[in-house]
């Protein structure tokens, strides 16, 4: 592997998590949104089982190029918010950087988006000024937001 490019996420209102992602976290489009109607025998289909006959998608990206796609599944519908437990099998969170370091600020802006801060704001280094903290989005898709990357927490500890 050399890279990760982005990482996919279902919605139940595509248009709402466009604006949602733009607002609060500051994704931009790169490609997108599509809709596309499948057929016996697509890529789709293949990919996402014969049920799928319907999506709505979006390519979204961070800015160091890392990004998401958000689907909405149209048939079979995507209803409601998730209720999957993080000790359930399946990615369980995105992990993003706060500008500045801002922890505190860009959770309340998840906040004042629609979303939700479900933790406390948690100390990672009792030397460094590095934190965390765990917040929803209005899907219910939990997005954990660190003051610094992952590489400058973890490594040489």
């Amino acid at each position: 592997m050399t890279a990760i490019t982005h990482i996919g996420m279902t919605v139940s209102n595509l248009d709402a998590a466009i604006n949602w992602y733009k607002e609060a976290l500051g994704f931009r489009i790169i490609a997108g949104p599509f809709d596309m109607k499948t057929e016996e025998g697509d890529m789709t289909r293949d990919l996402q089982g014969d049920k799928v006959k319907h999506i709505r998608n979006v390519h979204m990206s961070a800015s160091n190029q890392v990004g998401i796609e958000l689907f909405e599944f149209v048939v079979p519908e995507t209803k409601g918010e998730t209720d999957r437990k993080p000790w359930e099998p399946g990615i369980f969170h995105l992990c993003v950087v706060a500008e500045g370091g801002d922890v505190h600020g860009m959770a309340k802006k998840i906040e004042k988006t629609g979303g939700k801060i479900i933790s406390k704001i948690w100390p990672l280094d009792e030397e460094k000024a590095y934190y965390l903290v765990y917040c929803q989005d209005p899907f219910g898709n939990i997005i954990e937001v660190y003051s610094h990357s992952t590489e400058q927490i973890y490594a040489n500890r």
